[in-house]
């Protein structure tokens, strides 16, 4: 009996710096949303990002849930690239036309606004036949919301996320 309580008490002694060094699930989770917030505004920094859209609620329509997630938003300094969907009201638009959101252009006129719990991020872009005015809401958990107000459609707004944008393969 004598032997064992030594023992015993020695193992307690050893484990405790472990249990003390773990962290909580909560610190974890904290450390995880720190670490995409930096990501996020590494992004939005650099004006290099894409925005892949997962929802669409057109003007005073019912949101629509998009099963193909292949529609984006490509946003650099030189040149911005534009393949939504479009579901509304359209003025001047040529009836074969291709009907979706389809532009690229280089931006103009960007505007930045950091808030404690997202960023605010416009820019213009102009088109061959219209000009888009982009409005996003950035989330530092990587999700948005892009409004897209144009001269020739009724105005629409998106729900996705943003993320870095592919690397390009070199040969």
């Amino acid at each position: 009996m004598s032997v064992r309580l030594p023992i015993l008490l020695l193992i307690c002694l050893l484990s405790f710096p472990v249990f003390a060094q773990q962290k909580t699930k909560k610190e974890i989770k904290a450390e995880k949303a720190q670490e995409k917030q930096k990501e996020i505004e590494e992004l939005i920094d650099a004006k290099t990002f894409v925005f892949e859209a997962q929802k669409v609620t057109p003007q005073g329509g019912r949101l629509i849930i998009l099963n193909d997630y292949s529609y984006f938003l490509k946003f650099n300094t030189d040149t911005t690239s534009c393949d939504l969907p479009f579901f509304g009201r359209a003025f001047n638009v040529a009836y074969n036309g291709d009907g979706g959101m389809k532009f690229e252009g280089k931006p103009e006129n960007i505007k930045v606004g950091k808030k404690s719990k997202n960023i605010n991020f416009q820019a213009t872009v102009k088109g061959n036949n219209d000009t888009y005015d982009l409005m996003f809401r950035i989330f530092y958990n990587g999700s948005a919301t892009l409004s897209i107000n144009s001269v020739n459609r009724a105005p629409i707004s998106y729900d996705g996320i943003i993320r870095a944008p592919e690397e390009k393969v070199k040969k």
